[in-house]
């Protein structure tokens, strides 16, 4: 694995993109994963992410280290918001650099595979209340009656 650069980073700041110059890439594929509005049939507002960072951190970092040797890449970058992300932002920035784009597109895929299975990262959607008078009790109170 030799001249890969990985950069991994578990945030509450919003997600930039990079413009990255890799020798030897003739590919970069981004990956940019953003809340959906609708999560289990329901409307939200956002998704609240919480994680243990440092393992996190970690485990990203091994990814994105068995990533790079699998594939052949050049670069990899994970950056992953935690805290309250709307409806529409970014949660997850993904880029990575390969020779060819075939070995790009399938690396970024396995990573957000992994990602999914393997780091210590919650998720709680936020749900949408409806008015008072079209809630449902549960909606209301917060517990199934």
């Amino acid at each position: 694995m030799a001249n890969v650069v990985c950069e991994i980073s578990v945030t509450q700041a919003p997600l930039a993109a990079r413009v990255s110059d890799i020798a030897g890439a003739g590919a970069v594929v981004d990956f940019w994963g953003v809340v959906r509005p609708i999560e289990d049939g329901r409307e939200i507002q956002g998704i609240d992410y919480d994680a243990h960072c440092e393992m996190a951190e970690h485990q990203l970092k091994r990814i994105a280290e068995q990533a790079a040797e699998r594939f052949e890449l050049k670069l990899v970058i994970v950056h992953h918001r935690i805290g309250f992300i709307a409806v529409g932002e970014a949660s997850l920035f993904l880029q990575v650099a390969s020779p060819h784009r075939s070995e790009g597109f399938r690396a970024s895929q396995w990573i957000v595979d992994e990602l999914k299975k393997k780091v210590p990262i919650w998720k709680r959607p936020r749900f949408k209340v409806e008015s008072h008078r079209h809630a449902s009790r549960t909606d209301r109170v917060g517990t199934t009656v």
